[in-house]
């Protein structure tokens, strides 16, 4: 009797890389020149999954953002993982970028995943179960196949493919 392999795709982040992240971005940005003696402020709020980004002029802000993406990607972390909810004002003239961290897979485009992967033809079966897809199929090759086509298509969450078997 063959064997069934089987593999998930979710959109988990290592909070520990993403902490590590941040941290190099602090660091970073207090030994800039173009930062000296302005107003920048990092703040992850773990429980919301927010990321709050605040600095002293537009341009100031964008900078910000590009340190933040540069240090996600040296961690090996999406650029997705971050979803910008709104850019406002904030006290004493500042502007503050708010960001969602998205470390989950949406229903509809969990929905869409399947549907792309029952499209390729292969003998596997994708099921959405609860915050991630598990892929089985008795054949490694057809998997990996799922793997690469997956990857190569354009999603919205950072998506990860993990526990092989």
């Amino acid at each position: 009797m063959a064997k069934e392999h089987s593999f998930d795709i979710s959109a988990k982040i290592s909070l520990q890389k993403f902490k590590d992240a941040i941290n190099l971005v602090e660091r970073e940005v207090s030994n800039r020149y173009d930062f000296k003696g302005t107003t920048y402020e990092v703040n992850y709020k773990e429980k919301e999954k927010l990321l709050v980004l605040i600095a002293s002029s537009d341009n100031k802000l964008d900078a910000l953002k590009d340190i933040v993406v540069t240090k996600f990607l040296k961690q090996g972390l999406s650029s997705k993982v971050l979803d910008e909810l709104k850019v406002e004002d904030s006290s004493g003239g500042n502007r503050k970028a708010t960001f969602k961290v998205v470390d989950y897979i949406e229903t509809k485009e969990a929905k869409k995943i399947t549907a792309e992967i029952k499209k390729m033809k292969l003998k596997v079966n994708a099921q959405i179960e609860g915050d991630y897809i598990r892929v089985k199929g008795a054949k490694l090759d057809d998997l990996q196949k799922v793997i690469s086509a997956v990857r190569e298509m354009e999603w919205d969450a950072p998506l990860v493919f993990e526990n092989m078997r």
